[in-house]
């Protein structure tokens, strides 16, 4: 007697979209950060669009903060832990209160570069939950 075999097919290609597009999600987000935070150099001190943006006052920082989200959402559309995601909300939230204090904040922010350390932890952690092969 032949027995029928049940395959939830867009199950298994959404888990193998989830696989590829990590790495194209990985890369769409480190150039967001090269650009928020290392895009020019200045007296040898590389900064970005995120110092630039910082200068107005409270509503700059904001606007970094959401830009900086993008990462945030890519560790949630793949799963990469509640750990990661709290250590680049903890990155974002430092950044955004300390860059609110007006001289003080703008220095930090160049020098503090949330959105480039926001990368290299989903770079781990897309490494250690998806394997690249």
């Amino acid at each position: 007697m032949e027995q029928a075999v049940r395959v939830n097919v867009r199950r298994v290609q959404a888990a193998a979209r989830v696989t590829s597009d990590v790495w194209t999600d990985l890369a769409r987000a480190e150039a967001l950060a090269k650009v928020m935070d290392a895009q020019f150099e200045v007296a040898g001190i590389k900064l970005g669009a995120d110092a630039i943006i910082g200068l107005v006052p409270v509503a700059g920082d904001a606007l970094s903060f959401a830009i900086g989200m993008y990462p945030v959402y890519i560790a949630r559309k793949h799963r990469l832990g509640r750990r990661v995601i709290g250590q680049m909300m903890l990155n974002l939230g430092i950044d955004f209160v300390i860059g609110s204090v007006p001289v003080a904040g703008d220095f930090f922010d160049m020098m503090h570069k949330a959105n480039l350390k926001n990368v290299a932890l989903l770079k781990r952690a897309a490494d250690r939950v998806h394997s690249r092969r």
